[in-house]
């Protein structure tokens, strides 16, 4: 009860971010929008009441987006994609009871920052459409490219409303206001929809600014409570055998388990407590969840960086303030839809739009490029590979580069080679190799090169004293050219492991012989 009235006021605040965010979610993954006041109401009361996160916020994520969207118009209907969630909550289940929260350290960071910025983009070229005008026929994509999409969409009411909400967004960031303890009450995106919704209805004045009823949110309204429950929408598995839905449902598994991760990681290191989140159990957790937004209708939930932050902001001090977020939430859902109703799509396209902005930032590409080519390369090619496939393929691409980037720099660092210059003709060239601490089959073919290249009637001294571990391919290679280097005159010394090198004197005498 002490921390009550810390997260009580908190729990209001995320409300107030989650309630749009849930909305624009739905709407770029072409899911109802039923589906994602859902699946808020899903990661704030379950997932929130079984994880032990202290300040994440779990709901869906702007991150599987693109993924869903995909999914469902690749599966055929939104009952086909409920059936791949459901399978991927129970391998998100599986994951945290294999212990595998570990594997989300060997992502390279370049790969993971690609993945996100790709995303983004996709984000700003999908939700752009619905920023101008579009109207929301059947929830679907665009059936036009992105361009003419533009060209077809531009609506003057749903424009002004669109450039009002972003505007008050971009000021709601600005220290001199987002400092204020009075804006801290009322979230910018909450503010941008208010005001959404006061230029909708002063613009149905006016015949050329006045908004379709298909160009605002359109949550079905129940009577009833048996009509309340008939909005539920349950999964089909007609397809249980169809490959590609097994593949969606690793891909959501693998995505979200990777973005929830992440946000614990970022979450932990920003609580003032300074509390660890068990990854494992949050898995569990996360699949818990996933698994009922399966089952009933929503989307893919995760643990979200945005309402994590906010609730750290806005003072939480515990799991409560995520729980009754979800629960306010879902008083919305089930006694407010006619208020939900009033939003325009615009405004929630805009809050999207730059959320995207955000993951995709110049300054984010900038700094990949600062960094050098080892990680900026693999970040480019994700972030190609997700806008020109998908974003599994995009991930694997960016991969099997940061993967060839690895081996290269491995390939370099096996060894330090010294060659000294014969200084009269009776003298040998002086050849020392020095291995590094860990030498593995990695390292085969640089150490084979740089032997072979060995000139003729050298002397050369093979330093092994540093290995901590060696390759048995490493140890052949080497005993192979100590085996010839006597048909090409070559004197061969190889200073094992714990063994001292020789003196400047033994090493003069070898050079000598």
């Amino acid at each position: 009860m002490q921390r009550l009235k810390y997260d009580l006021p908190a729990s209001i605040v995320v409300f107030f971010v989650a309630l749009p965010l849930c909305l624009g979610v739905a709407l770029a993954s072409g899911a109802p929008l039923f589906s994602g006041l859902l699946a808020g109401v899903i990661g704030g009361l379950v997932v929130g009441a079984l994880s032990r996160s202290p300040l994440g916020v779990s709901g869906p994520a702007a991150g599987l987006t693109i993924i869903v969207l995909g999914a469902i118009q690749a599966l055929g209907s939104f009952e086909a994609f409920l059936a791949a969630l459901l399978l991927a909550g129970l391998m998100q289940i599986g994951f945290g009871l294999l212990r595998a929260g570990v594997l989300s350290y060997f992502f390279p960071s370049a790969v993971i920052h690609g993945m996100l910025a790709g995303i983004g983009l996709l984000i700003i070229f999908k939700e752009l459409p619905y920023a101008l005008g579009r109207e929301l026929l059947d929830g679907s994509a665009p059936a036009l490219g992105w361009w003419e999409n533009l060209q077809a969409s531009l609506h003057p009411g749903v424009l002004c409303i669109s450039v009002l909400a972003g505007a008050l967004l971009l000021l709601w960031e600005r220290p001199a206001i987002a400092g204020s303890p009075y804006t801290r009450l009322l979230p910018g995106a909450v503010g941008a929809v208010l005001a959404a919704v006061l230029c909708q209805w002063w613009f149905a004045q006016f015949p050329t600014l006045a908004l379709s009823p298909a160009q605002l949110v359109a949550v079905p309204v129940a009577s009833s409570l048996s009509g309340f429950l008939a909005l539920f929408a349950h999964p089909d598995f007609s397809q249980i055998g169809n490959p590609l839905l097994w593949q969606i449902a690793l891909t959501i598994a693998i995505v979200a388990s990777l973005e929830t991760l992440l946000s614990v990681e970022a979450i932990d290191k920003l609580d003032p407590l300074k509390r660890n989140t068990p990854a494992n159990r949050e898995l569990f957790a996360q699949g818990i969840g996933n698994t009922l937004a399966g089952l009933l209708g929503g989307l893919p939930v995760t643990q979200v960086i945005v309402r994590s932050s906010v609730n750290l902001q806005a003072g939480a001090k515990s799991r409560l303030a995520a729980i009754v977020h979800g629960a306010l939430l879902l008083a919305c859902l089930a006694l407010a839809p006619k208020l939900i109703n009033l939003i325009p799509l615009g405004a929630l396209a805009t809050i999207l739009i730059l959320t995207g902005y955000k993951l995709a930032k110049p300054a984010l590409f900038v700094r990949m490029w600062r960094l050098g080519m080892e990680q900026f390369l693999p970040f480019i090619v994700t972030v190609a590979g997700v806008l020109l496939t998908d974003l599994l393929l995009g991930v694997s691409l960016g991969l099997a580069v940061a993967i060839v980037m690895l081996l290269q720099r491995n390939y370099l660092n096996s060894y330090f080679l010294h060659l000294r210059e014969r200084q009269s003709s009776g003298e040998r060239h002086m050849v020392t190799m020095r291995l590094a601490e860990e030498v593995s089959f990695l390292n085969k073919g640089a150490i084979k090169k740089e032997l072979n290249l060995i000139p003729d009637d050298s002397l050369v001294l093979i330093d092994q004293s540093h290995c901590r571990y060696m390759d048995h391919d490493i140890a052949e290679i080497i005993n192979d050219f100590a085996g010839t280097a006597p048909g090409r005159g070559i004197v061969v010394q190889i200073i094992e492991r714990d063994q001292p090198p020789p003196s400047p004197s033994r090493r003069e005498d070898l050079s000598a012989a």
